[in-house]
């Protein structure tokens, strides 16, 4: 029986393998339990909210994920 496949990438700068097909979507839901106040950069573009779905992570992507923080 073989094993589903995965591709490897950085997310924030850690190397993370994911099942294949993930999307920015899938990303996100894992790295940021609160979705508000996110941004998303995909090798360098940021990926506007309304494409988080449909954008599919491929092997040697790099994923930004940022947070926005209140400060003084």
């Amino acid at each position: 029986m073989n094993a589903p496949p995965h591709e490897t990438l950085l997310v924030n700068g850690e190397t993370r393998t994911l099942p294949a097909g993930s999307t920015v979507d899938d990303v996100v839901a894992l790295v940021a339990p609160v979705r508000t106040g996110i941004a998303v950069a995909l090798n360098g573009d940021v990926i506007p909210r309304s494409a988080w779905p449909a954008t599919t992570l491929a092997a040697g992507d790099q994923l930004e994920v940022l947070t926005a923080a209140q400060g003084g």
